[in-house]
C-alpha cells in the first residue's frame, strides 16, 4: 500500500500572530516556553493556531519527514489499572509492527493546548484515548493532517473510533439488580458525551425506564479511589437513601465497599454494588465484586493496529465495538463464583 504521506496546512507563524493580535515573537515564546508568556496571551496563540490548523516550525519540518516509526498516544492519565492495560494493549501491537510509542499526558483541568502539536512533528499518527484536554475538533484537526483513531471516547469524522461495548451490557446488570428486588438504584460516574461511562449510565437508564423505577441519586463524580471513598462517607452520613449503586468503574467501586464495611454497613445486605472492569482486585474483595469485563489490552492492541493501517493508506472504517461481558459475585446477591482449581502436575521419575 501506498502512504497517504503528511499533510500540512501551510499556515505561517505571520498569520496566527496576526489572527492572536501579537507578535510573531510572542508565538514562538507561546509554543517553546509558554511559561514567559501571560496565560491569557499563551490561550489567544494556541486559541488562533487551532483555528488556522497552524504546525509550529519544528513539527511542520519533522511532517515533511516521510516515517519516524512512532506512534502517538493521547491520555489524561495513567493511573488504575485500566489506562495501564490500554497502554500495555497498545504498546505491544505497536513494537510486533516494529513501532515505537510516544506518550502524552493531557488532563483534563491542567493540560496544555500545544501539547498535541508538540507530538505532531514526532509521529505518525495518534491515537485519542478516553476523554482528555483535547477537545473534539482538536481530534478533528489532528485526522486532518496524520492517521488518527480513537477509543472510549465520541466518534470524530476522519478518524477510525473502536469502543468497548458499554450501554447494553450496563442495562443487563442494572436489570440484574432489580432481579433480586432492589428499586432504589444510583449511579456513581460522570456521564461525559461519547464516554464509556456516559454510555453506561444510559444503559443503566435504559433498564430503569423499562421497570418503571424513577433512576435513584446520581453521583457525578470522577471515577477514581478518592472519590469513591468521599461517596461511601456520604452513604454512611445518610443511609438509607439506596438499596443500590452502579459504579462507573471499579476503582469507584472498590472503593465504595471496602469504606462501607469499615463503617458497619453491609454489602450487599444494606447496599448492593457493581463496578466495571473486573480488575485483579474486584475478585479478592470480600464480598465479591459483580463487575463487567471488557477486554481492554484488546482493545488498545485494535487501536494500535488499525492506527498502522492508516499510515499504510487505508481509508477510515466505521466504529468497532469489542464485546463485554458480566460476571456476578457476591457484591450484587449473588453468591461469589467457585474458585478455579489448579491443574494437577505430573510428578517425574
Amino acid at each position: 500500500m501506498t502512504s497517504s504521506g503528511p499533510r500540512s496546512s501551510g499556515v505561517t507563524i505571520y498569520e496566527v500572530a496576526q489572527r492572536a493580535g501579537v507578535s510573531i515573537a510572542t508565538v514562538s515564546r507561546a509554543f517553546s516556553d509558554g511559561a514567559k508568556v501571560a496565560p491569557a496571551t499563551r490561550d489567544a496563540v494556541h486559541a488562533a493556531a487551532r483555528e488556522l490548523r497552524y504546525v509550529p516550525a519544528a513539527a511542520a519540518r519533522a511532517l515533511a519527514v516521510r516515517r519516524s516509526r512512532a506512534l502517538g498516544v493521547v491520555l489524561p492519565h495513567i493511573d488504575g489499572p485500566y489506562f495501564a492495560e490500554l497502554l500495555v494493549g497498545f504498546e505491544l501491537a505497536a513494537s510486533e509492527l516494529g513501532f515505537s510509542v510516544v506518550l502524552a499526558l493531557d488532563t483534563p483541568h491542567t493540560g496544555r493546548p500545544s501539547t498535541v502539536l508538540d507530538m505532531l512533528g514526532r509521529v505518525d499518527g495518534i491515537a485519542f484515548m478516553a476523554r482528555s484536554a483535547a477537545e473534539d475538533d482538536t481530534v478533528r484537526e489532528v485526522a486532518a493532517l496524520r492517521p488518527t483513531v480513537s477509543v472510549a471516547r465520541a466518534h470524530v469524522e476522519g478518524a477510525d473510533a473502536f469502543y468497548a461495548e458499554n450501554r447494553e451490557s450496563a442495562r443487563r446488570l442494572t436489570a440484574h439488580l432489580i432481579d433480586h428486588g432492589r428499586t432504589r438504584i444510583g449511579f456513581a460516574g460522570t456521564p461525559e458525551p461519547g464516554s464509556d461511562i456516559g454510555r453506561r449510565y444510559r444503559g443503566y437508564l435504559d433498564a430503569m425506564t423499562a421497570a418503571g423505577l424513577c433512576p435513584g441519586r446520581h453521583h457525578e463524580i470522577t471515577p477514581v479511589e478518592a472519590s469513591g471513598t468521599a461517596l461511601a462517607e456520604q452513604i454512611l452520613a445518610e443511609p438509607g437513601d439506596l438499596d443500590a449503586l452502579v459504579c462507573g468503574n471499579d476503582e469507584i467501586a472498590l472503593a465504595v465497599v471496602a469504606r462501607l464495611t469499615r463503617g458497619g454497613m453491609s454489602v450487599p445486605e444494606d447496599l448492593a454494588v457493581t463496578g466495571w472492569d473486573d480488575t485483579i482486585t474486584a475478585r479478592y474483595l470480600t464480598p465479591g465484586l459483580t463487575t463487567v469485563r471488557q477486554e481492554v489490552a484488546q482493545l488498545g492492541g485494535l487501536a494500535a493496529r488499525r492506527l498502522a493501517a492508516r499510515i499504510d493508506g487505508e481509508p477510515a472504517q466505521e466504529p468497532v465495538t469489542v464485546a463485554s461481558t458480566i460476571v456476578r459475585r457476591r457484591s450484587c446477591g449473588c453468591p461469589d463464583p467457585a474458585p478455579p482449581t489448579a491443574s494437577p502436575t505430573k510428578e517425574s521419575s
